[in-house]
């Protein structure tokens, strides 16, 4: 979930420092001296010498109140600094029950990206025109208990630091664990104009441990309930959220939303933007009664003086004991419970805009909110497309937008001096993530690998490598989560993101099911001299063979290489069933071969090569199985790139079960006519490109 605001919106606010001024000053600024019954205006426009209202006398008495007002605002400037001051040395009180507070109201943030942050945003005056008035504390109440919320609200936390500029005030529900990590952080964190008050969970159980309920949040995801009883009577309001919101502005716009309720509006909500409370997500689906698609509880505003008066606990009791008659248990915790009491009495809501918590879980319709903001190029190519075309979705694929969370883990390397550095490029899937730390094994250089993943995919590769001793002892490794869209695999995408983000000057376009001999990175970089590529074009190629032994003794030379191929242990790459596609690398030369020979490219050539960070990138129409490296090569080809074979370099493909896409392609007839329709599409494409020169792609013979 996200808090969003669509821009940010101008406030002008009046300082408190204004009481401190003598009423006649502010009498004479206000009233001014008075015209036909009408204040004087400040307008620029309105002091212009060809208005009517120009006159000698008006201007000397517009000059005469400027003056005037640079003198208040000086007087403002020094009454300002005594009560910033006064405050700074006033103690820190607290009034609350089962609390200790931290109080942080001077100090360093010790945290580079925290302290950017804060200076961004904050200065000794509170910053400049905040959505509501300087110096004013927002209070923020969080649930939080356990290690993993206790690691997801820092998260949180500095979301909100980065662009406030008020002073906060958290409120946080907290067990024993959570209390005791976040107590040491918020002591060793120093964040100025932050106060921490911590209220124990355990002792706020037996009010809601009678309440049964199925969500995984457990008894802690029913303790919004109980705010108005364990915050401080004193508290007016609070924003409420879950630990697991990011903002993405200044929280000062969410608390000034405050002064827009009206009437015994208390409760200040989003809608819940899945079907959840629709009842219709599967067959006998039966959810707590709701208005409408009902509201979501990760972010609340609650006015809590009003709801005081209002007798709340009185009235979510009555509620909950009345449906768990028939419900016998909540499945959304809380949520569940507001949104009966909220069924019951509409008039207790205001609904925020749907920006201020955008529901990113299943089931969610959060693209709603931004309808308005919409990608008008997207748009307009998508509307280009011909829907009826059968291969509509291969070309929408094109187009489509993928989320990319690039260097997803911790990546530091800087490239060779010599400039002579070399980086494996590789995508992967979740099925081929046990590749991973043999290439790691067999390539000490550099790697650039784009992984296509969905959310919950991402966090087990995250479990996967901070439980793998091989790849956290790697920081040259750099690794960039595509986040799954569409029905196909986006494999041009993904090389192109891993290609784009590399340091070196060369990179080894490989797949990650190869396995690069042992010490290819340094012969690699000694070719790359040697062929002098910094100031040629050339695709050094790698031959590739195969074993279709899951257990291999890997061949540490190329006189083991080739005994196992005379064994039969070993074979050139795809020679039983795509023969075309290595060919050209020719194979009886390169077993005699001492020194580096040139190949021409044919039809389906497909080799894997070196090449320099500004080769062209992968054609994107091309997705799933099939001819998508084979364009590649083809339009180095046309650039005119030398294809080089390298006479002491190999790799190995490791066996592995069938690709989703591979399946796809053999089993589906409309599959392969749609590939062969774009693959027509794409040398008509390089012939216009290229011009003459590209005439021998139309008329090869390309069976792919």
């Amino acid at each position: 979930m996200l808090g969003i605001c669509r821009g940010r919106r101008k406030f002008l606010a009046a300082s408190l420092t204004v009481l401190f001024v003598p009423a006649i000053t502010w009498i004479y600024l206000f009233a001014g001296s008075f015209e036909d019954g009408k204040p004087v205006s400040l307008s620029p426009l309105e002091s212009q010498p060809h208005s009517p209202r120009y006159t000698a006398s008006s201007q000397r008495e517009r000059e005469s109140l400027e003056v005037r007002m640079r003198e208040v605002e000086e007087e403002n400037r020094v009454l300002r600094k005594q009560l910033s001051l006064a405050q700074s040395r006033s103690p820190s009180h607290h009034r609350g029950n089962h609390s200790k507070t931290y109080s942080m109201e001077e100090g360093t943030g010790d945290s580079e990206s925290l302290r950017a942050g804060i200076v961004a945003g904050n200065s000794s005056e509170c910053g400049q025109q905040p959505a509501v008035e300087k110096c004013e504390t927002i209070h923020v109440a969080i649930v939080c208990a356990g290690y993993n919320a206790s690691r997801d609200v820092v998260t949180l936390v500095k979301s909100v630091l980065f662009h406030r500029r008020n002073p906060l005030h958290f409120h946080l529900i907290a067990d024993a664990i959570a209390k005791q990590i976040l107590a040491t952080l918020f002591q060793t964190w120093m964040v100025p104009a932050v106060r921490i008050d911590f209220y124990d969970a355990d002792e706020l159980k037996s009010e809601v441990s009678w309440i049964p309920n199925k969500h995984y949040s457990g008894i802690y995801g029913l303790m919004k309930l109980v705010l108005t009883k364990t915050l401080p009577s004193n508290l007016e309001r609070v924003i409420v959220l879950d630990t697991d919101i990011t903002f993405a502005t200044d929280i000062a716009e969410l608390w000034a939303v405050f002064h827009k309720f009206k009437g015994q509006q208390v409760l200040g909500l989003v809608e819940n933007q899945s079907d959840w409370y629709l009842g219709n997500l599967w067959k006998n689906h039966r959810p707590w009664p709701a208005l409408g698609r009902g509201y979501n509880t990760g972010v609340i505003l609650l006015l809590l003086d009003k709801l005081r008066k209002m007798k709340w606990e009185q009235m979510w009791r009555l509620t909950a004991e009345r449906e768990l008659m028939s419900m016998l248990s909540t499945s959304l915790a809380d949520q569940d419970i507001f949104n009966a009491v909220i069924k019951q009495n509409p008039f207790l809501v205001y609904q925020l805009p749907c920006f201020w918590n955008v529901q990113l879980s299943d089931h969610t319709r959060s693209e709603q909110c931004y309808r308005d903001v919409s990608d008008l190029k997207l748009q307009k190519q998508l509307s280009e497309l011909d829907e009826d075309d059968l291969c509509y979705e291969f070309r929408r694929e094109r187009f489509t937008v993928h989320r990319t969370h690039l260097y997803f883990l911790h990546y530091e390397y800087e490239p060779a001096s010599d400039n002579t550095d070399v980086t494996l490029v590789a995508q992967l899937s979740m099925d081929r993530l046990q590749m991973l730390e043999a290439i790691c094994k067999h390539w000490e250089g550099p790697i650039s690998l784009a992984l296509y993943l969905s959310d919950a995919e991402a966090q087990q590769f995250l479990r996967y490598a901070q439980g793998s001793e091989v790849l956290m002892s790697r920081h040259n490794v750099g690794y960039h989560i595509v986040y799954k869209e569409g029905q196909f695999y986006p494999v041009n995408l993904l090389r192109n993101v891993a290609m784009k983000h590399i340091s070196t000057p060369y990179m080894f376009l490989s797949d990650i099911d190869f396995l690069p001999m042992y010490g290819l990175y340094e012969y690699l970089r000694k070719s790359v001299t040697q062929l002098d590529l910094a100031n040629t074009k050339k695709a050094l190629i790698v031959p590739a063979f195969e074993t279709l032994r899951y257990r291999l003794s890997f061949p540490k030379s190329k006189a083991e290489l080739l005994s196992m191929l005379d064994m039969g242990t070993l074979f050139t790459f795809r020679y039983h069933v795509w023969t075309k596609g290595h060919a050209p690398t020719n194979f009886a030369k390169w077993r005699t071969a001492t020194t580096p020979y040139r190949v021409e490219w044919e039809a389906d050539f497909e080799p894997y090569v070196v090449v320099r960070k500004d080769c062209p990138e992968y054609d994107r129409r091309f997705v799933g199985f099939g001819w998508n490296k084979v364009a590649h090569i083809m339009e180095l080809d046309a650039q005119e790139y030398e294809f080089t074979v390298l006479p002491n370099a190999y790799m190995i493909h490791m066996p592995h079960a069938p690709s989703f896409d591979i399946t796809k392609f053999r089993s589906n007839k409309q599959y392969r006519i749609c590939l062969k329709t774009l693959k027509e599409e794409f040398q008509q494409d390089m012939s216009r490109h290229y011009g003459f020169a590209a005439l021998k792609y139309l008329t090869a013979e390309n069976n792919s």
